[in-house]
């Protein structure tokens, strides 16, 4: 559906479901680069299971208008607009890689609307490697080349996988070669500058972190050392994955951060 978020549509998918905002809300935050798609199998669970879904496109991403926005702490202020726009009152949010650090800043700047937080693929900090941050402000195919690289664990596409083969690397070139330009570089920008040591001091609600063994973007000690932060974190990591765990190894996704 569209909705207006500070005057500006964007495009949020309700998991197939009419949107309902008495119920129990999940809001879905996506990473750099990305758009609503990689939550599909996520949003409809939810939605088919006793909740209101919104797993907006970001400003300037995918199916929405607007212009990318330059802080965690900006977009973290856009996810409050946004529950306030679709009529709920409070939400769950679960966010991956960026979109992680979105819900923590969300949480600690506006604790009267986020009831608990999933963090996937999370860390106190990402800093984007230079090659990556020169390649994105460029707009090379390189920036996506990398990120698919690194991206996906080693076994991702293995015989003995449940999903083998190339298609989630594919998938992953398709989402980040639709992004508007300037897009990436904005995103992996406003991670490169965020610290959610602070933020994460005040989160105050329930959290479950699901991190990836192997993760070469967001090193799982890095997930251990945020978890750290949160008062009755729980914490799966799961072996074998990389940072793309949602397609990597989406059951075991959907058991750890099911609502």
């Amino acid at each position: 559906m569209r909705i207006k978020v500070n005057g500006s549509e964007v495009f949020v998918a309700t998991g197939g479901k009419e949107f309902d905002p008495a119920k129990p809300l999940v809001v879905f935050l996506h990473g750099a680069g990305f758009d609503h798609s990689i939550w599909a199998l996520y949003t409809r669970w939810h939605a088919h299971n006793g909740y209101s879904v919104l797993a907006p496109d970001l400003p300037g991403h995918g199916l929405s208008g607007g212009k990318p926005l330059a802080t965690v702490a900006e977009i973290a202020d856009w996810v409050a607009a946004l529950i306030d726009a679709s009529g709920a009152k409070k939400a769950r949010l679960v966010g991956h890689s960026l979109g992680s650090l979105i819900a923590i800043e969300t949480a600690a700047r506006h604790p009267e609307q986020v009831t608990s937080l999933g963090l996937i693929a999370g860390a106190t900090v990402m800093p984007v490697s230079e090659p990556l941050l020169n390649a994105a402000r460029e707009d090379s195919p390189d920036a996506i080349a990398m990120m698919t690289l690194w991206g996906f664990g080693s076994r991702a596409s293995r015989g003995g996988s449940l999903s083998p083969g190339n298609w989630m690397l594919g998938k992953g070139l398709r989402v980040l070669e639709a992004a508007k330009s300037g897009v990436l570089f904005t995103d992996l920008s406003a991670s490169n500058a965020y610290d959610a040591t602070e933020a994460a001091k005040k989160v105050k609600v329930p959290t479950t972190l699901v991190l990836a063994e192997r993760d070469l973007m967001t090193p799982a000690k890095n997930g251990k050392a945020l978890a750290a932060l949160i008062p009755g974190a729980k914490m799966v990591v799961l072996p074998g994955a990389g940072h793309m765990l949602l397609a990597e190894k989406p059951d075991e996704v959907l058991k750890a951060i099911a609502a």
